[in-house]
């Protein structure tokens, strides 16, 4: 059985971190994250890999619920954001990371029934960015 302290379980700690806060539950996985790459900056690299990955599949697991919402007039409770959305698709979804916001555009690719292709590449390249601008911070 594995520590409670080990890099591993850091890990799992970061990954669990990043998906539930990419989904509507509040909470934030920046200092999961920079907490981890200051206590193991050997593991920095693979620390964002893990922080981008459970924080895509968290977006698109609000995407996923977005999808699950019956139809309705566009624009009707979100009007610049579905605007936005109409406008520029995918795109949209590299601020997904965005706090508040960032799930609002989840829920909304999904509503508006964004390819799943361009929205997961759009989101992991957004939040992938937000975890290596904070790992440059870190130093």
């Amino acid at each position: 059985m594995e520590s409670l302290t080990s890099p591993e379980a850091g890990l799992t700690g970061l990954f669990l971190s990043a998906f539930l806060a990419a989904t509507l539950l509040p909470g934030g996985s920046e200092v999961a994250f920079v907490a981890f790459v200051s206590w193991q900056p050997a593991s920095a690299w693979t620390a964002l890999g893990v922080a981008t990955l459970g924080n895509t599949l968290g977006g698109l697991t609000s995407v996923w619920l977005g999808r699950r919402l019956p139809e309705a007039p566009a624009g009707r409770h979100f009007p610049r954001l579905d605007r936005w959305m109409k406008r520029h698709g995918a795109f949209t979804l590299l601020l997904a990371w965005l706090p508040v916001v960032g799930d609002a555009l989840c829920v909304l690719a999904g509503w508006r029934r964004v390819p799943w292709g361009p929205a997961t590449l759009c989101m992991g390249l957004g939040k992938g960015l937000r975890y290596l601008a904070l790992l440059v911070w870190v130093g």
